[in-house]
């Protein structure tokens, strides 16, 4: 076995050990073909009050600024479909499923940093960056590169044997090693149940999102009232929504994880959200990406799927 190949099994037996469902690797260059889309939907303001898309464009397309020497993107998949879906509660308020246990970031960024430890311990001198949805990386363009799926019309990256609930990762290293072969099939074929079933028209043509319509970005991302053009379109979502992921035909091969941390917070099913104060709030979530939108972030989207 040459030295690569060598190499690239131990990236691969360590994302397994460490509980990552998919891992995939990408040459670290620029992302040529996608540099004019991105541009393109900055200029329609689909980023809606996002002002933080806008930044480091270039490095956003090429890994290279983010990581001196980059030599490979290495993408990964961790798994968090729930065994069940949380009971609604009393009010009839829903939550996406990533948010029932522990916030991702905390969970996964500490996996990745003793990723890019153990291949330290079994290589030697590695450089490199971990990231998880958390720096101008585009996670879905790089899965896709490296052969993790295709993007589906509601842009979120879709495989063809477990589905889209899962959280992407990268670690950005100064290592060669064997590339995959990019996915370039749209396997979505003519099915349109995601843009059909979007309450509030924010898939667009050609895998495109309009991030401003979209429940996750009002709920979550937008700090600013929930303009009245959505009220009767939220569906009762208070935190992200799933609708998209959970027409999708592709999902019916969904697992359940096996992650303890992202089992459902034991409070959640039995609070009485319009009564929580800011206090109970702070503690219960304190670890949770709940915590995102802040106590009054929270009963804002309350009040206006309510009232």
């Amino acid at each position: 076995m040459n030295i690569l190949a060598k190499h690239t099994q131990i990236v691969k037996n360590t994302a397994s050990k460490l509980g990552f469902d998919y891992c995939g690797i990408a040459e670290a260059t620029f992302l040529e073909e996608d540099a004019p889309k991105l541009e393109e939907w900055l200029n329609n303001n689909y980023h809606g009050k996002m002002a933080y898309m806008a930044n480091h464009f270039d490095k956003r397309l090429d890994p290279r600024k983010l990581v001196e020497g980059a030599k490979s993107v290495v993408s990964l998949m961790y798994n968090y479909y729930p065994q069940q879906k949380l009971p609604e509660s009393a009010e009839d308020l829903k939550i996406a499923k990533y948010a029932y246990g522990e916030d991702y970031h905390f969970v996964i960024k500490d996996k990745l940093k003793v990723f890019l430890e153990c291949l330290k311990e079994e290589i030697g001198e590695v450089n490199g960056r971990v990231f998880v949805d958390s720096a101008p990386v585009m996670e879905r363009q790089w899965a896709q590169k490296s052969g993790l799926g295709w993007k589906g019309k509601n842009s979120l990256l879709l495989n063809k044997t477990s589905g889209s609930f899962f959280f992407l990762a990268e670690l950005i290293i100064d290592l060669p090693l064997a590339y995959d072969n990019p996915i370039t099939k749209d396997y979505c074929g003519t099915c349109t149940r995601c843009i059909d079933a979007c309450p509030t028209d924010a898939i667009l043509q050609d895998n495109v999102i309009d991030g401003s319509k979209c429940i996750s970005y009002l709920t979550i991302e937008l700090k600013d009232a929930i303009p009245e053009d959505f009220k009767g379109k939220m569906k009762n979502w208070v935190f992200g929504c799933d609708i998209c992921q959970d027409v999708c035909p592709w999902n019916r091969f969904s697992k359940p994880h096996q992650e303890e941390a992202f089992l459902p917070h034991a409070d959640l099913e039995k609070i009485a959200w319009e009564e929580m104060t800011k206090e109970t709030f702070n503690k219960v979530f304190k670890r949770s990406a709940l915590k995102r939108t802040k106590w009054e972030g929270f009963q804002r989207n309350i009040s206006f799927v309510k009232n």
